[in-house]
């Protein structure tokens, strides 16, 4: 049995849940059939539009109202690395909805049902967190791709959170923007009750399953989310710890969580 999660957010129904949760099923049975049959023969500009459009469909099939901040990059925007906190699987979401992008992303989400899947049709890169060695193979494939004009993501905490918190970054893979001389572009999301704080129930994180997460976000009356982007840095002339630290700051300003390195 799934728990009752309380909330200072009011709670959708139990039909409304229901309701969601099979559009939700319908939306990703669709997602399969856009992965198998128009995706393969479609330019990168389509797949991008592809990819942004169903983004902002399951937002709006989980009630999730997205309010954006900053400069929104477009489809033009080549050779950038975004980079920001990381709290929900709907964080891919949100910034795919602006902006598709090729996430950098934790092996085991390719064993994730369905969503995984998908995750390998939009060109994921899959690295194995556990596996040192494996960072180097990731830093030349993103190298690879960001010079071929690509946006990629990352999230430098290497995990999630609740969102009241900011962990230390990892600065491995700050490397690829370095080699590549692309534009690092930083962006916070944060999930806000009404009083402004975190709303933890939107949170992917701990021991969560992803059918619990799920269940939480569609027991949400109208859950919000923020989505900033941040002035762009520059890599040339710079180390990846500095660069790692520059990043840190600016989404810890952003979200009001200090600028210790934890």
């Amino acid at each position: 049995m799934l728990p009752i999660f309380l909330s200072n957010q009011q709670q959708s129904s139990l039909v409304i849940r229901l309701i969601r949760i099979l559009r939700i099923i319908i939306h990703t049975v669709y997602g399969g059939f856009l992965g198998i049959v128009i995706m393969p023969t479609a330019t990168a500009r389509q797949r991008n539009w592809i990819v942004s459009h169903w983004s902002r469909s399951l937002l709006k099939l989980l009630n999730i109202e997205l309010t954006k901040h900053g400069e929104m990059p477009d489809h033009d925007a080549v050779n950038t690395m975004f980079v920001g906190n990381h709290i929900s699987w709907i964080d891919i979401h949100a910034l795919n909805s602006v902006r598709a992008v090729r996430f950098i992303a934790k092996s085991d989400l390719k064993s994730w049902p369905i969503f995984g899947w998908l995750a390998k049709k939009c060109n994921t890169l899959f690295i194995e967190r556990e596996q040192k060695k494996d960072a180097v193979r990731i830093i030349e494939e993103a190298s690879a791709s960001l010079k071929r004009g690509d946006c990629l993501c990352y999230f430098p905490e290497g995990t999630t959170t609740d969102g009241s918190t900011l962990l230390a970054f990892k600065g491995s893979l700050m490397q690829a923007p370095i080699n590549a001389g692309a534009t690092i572009w930083p962006f916070a999301i944060h999930y806000p009750n009404t009083d402004g704080s975190a709303n933890t129930e939107m949170a992917f994180a701990g021991e969560t399953t992803l059918v619990e997460s799920i269940w939480r976000i569609v027991s949400l009356s109208s859950p919000k989310a923020v989505l900033t982007f941040l002035p762009k840095i520059h890599p040339q002339g710079h180390e990846r710890r500095g660069l790692t630290i520059a990043a840190r700051h600016s989404i810890a300003t952003q979200l009001g969580l200090g600028h210790h390195l934890d």
